[in-house]
């Protein structure tokens, strides 16, 4: 297996294909590449219908998927709010690919995993995993990774939403020959294939983990026995001044997402705080609870999110095998709108992983697995480590 990722800041269409076409070629060192993942800030829509073509002139017999992003990460660095093309590309001896496009019509109605794997055609004896990218104004995608968890539990589903486009159709979607205005395109990936995924909320806790003891659809009325705006008045004081400040305009609630009461560090799925009822002392937050779930306050910044990626790229160096290639799907709210500077992600991916070959976009939502379920998320950078399989 090898991997090579290029980014090219021609303004050409064209050009710039060439140009990063050029370098996955070297990066490849001869091997032919299998599958092309492309993304493109919308200075290149108007050649996107011609992606494909020049994708399979000169990158001939690959699979092509790929997006439309308005940040674009290739060769290990972030380009944002500049015309920018990557091409990431990967030789898979042993790994079948099995693309297929979605629109809002075809997909089934609910979450029968018959449906959805005759849908697709995918079969879940093979352990696939999943690459997904769809345009959030014409897709439904919490229900896309919904119907493709009920239908292939196991599988690790990975990617974000285009972005750059802001109305239906102005965003373009790749997949082998053809260009999409809408929809969803994706790749399975079967065989000689292990796929590691990473979702760095950027959060870290306040308070005690503490059991949603009542609770109606997404309102949050009891934790502990107690309102929860009454529990965020008795931890305000006591918080130091920085983090008063934050709870002030970045709050968040984390939720346990497994069946059992138990609390793991990581597996909190970060939601925002909708809404909040003063007399009762209740708060809407965005997503659905039960009773007995575990739930933690949350606050969110620059350096909490710096640390939350640290820990987890070291965790994951510690326990997997090295990567051949990466893809990174970062939120449009990230990078420099967050940071300060670019390539804050992907330098710390370097320092942590390695030289690792890492494409990717900034994008309107990102896809990825927590607490054994995928969700779509906002602010994450969700990353997908890809090796041969384990003998």
């Amino acid at each position: 297996m090898r991997w090579a990722s290029a980014l090219s800041s021609e303004e050409r269409t064209d050009a710039a294909i060439a140009d990063a076409a050029a370098g996955v070629r070297r990066g490849l060192g001869g091997a032919k590449a299998d599958l092309v993942v492309a993304f493109a800030s919308p200075h290149h829509l108007d050649g996107a219908a011609r992606v494909p073509a020049l994708v399979e002139h000169e990158l001939p017999e690959s699979l092509l998927v790929g997006c439309t992003g308005s940040g674009i990460i290739g060769a290990g660095h972030e380009v944002e709010g500049a015309a920018a093309l990557s091409l990431t590309a990967a030789s898979l001896p042993g790994v079948r690919l099995t693309p297929f496009h979605l629109d809002q019509r075809e997909m089934p109605e609910g979450a029968d995993p018959l449906e959805w794997r005759e849908t697709i055609d995918v079969d879940p004896g093979s352990s696939p995993h999943f690459l997904l990218l769809a345009d959030p104004m014409t897709m439904d995608a919490p229900a896309l990774v919904a119907g493709l968890d009920a239908a292939y539990p196991r599988a690790n589903k990975f990617g974000g939403l285009a972005s750059g486009g802001p109305v239906p159709g102005a965003n373009r979607l790749f997949l082998r020959a053809r260009t999409w205005r809408g929809g969803a395109v994706g790749v399975a990936l079967a065989g000689n294939l292990a796929v590691e995924t990473i979702v760095a909320q950027g959060c870290r806790p306040i308070g005690k983990p503490m059991i949603a003891t009542r609770c109606q659809g997404n309102v949050l009325l009891e934790v502990d026995g107690k309102p929860p705006l009454e529990v965020l008045r008795e931890l305000f004081p006591t918080l130091p001044a920085r983090d008063q400040e934050l709870l002030r305009h970045s709050l968040f609630i984390g939720i346990e997402m497994r069946d059992a009461v138990e609390y793991r560090e990581g597996e909190l799925l970060v939601r925002n705080l909708v809404g909040m009822d003063a007399e009762t002392g209740a708060v809407a937050v965005g997503a659905s609870l039960r009773p007995m779930q575990v739930v933690q306050f949350l606050l969110r910044d620059a350096r909490t999110a710096e640390e939350d990626l640290a820990r987890l790229l070291e965790r994951s160096t510690a326990r997997a095998q090295p990567p051949s290639g990466a893809l990174l799907f970062s939120c449009l709210g990230r990078g420099q709108h967050l940071f300060g500077r670019p390539d804050h992600d992907t330098d710390l991916f370097r320092e942590k992983v390695g030289a690792v070959p890492l494409g990717g976009f900034f994008c309107n939502g990102e896809i990825g697995p927590v607490g054994g379920a995928t969700f779509l998320h906002g602010y994450t950078s969700a990353f997908a480590l890809f090796s041969e399989a384990r003998s």
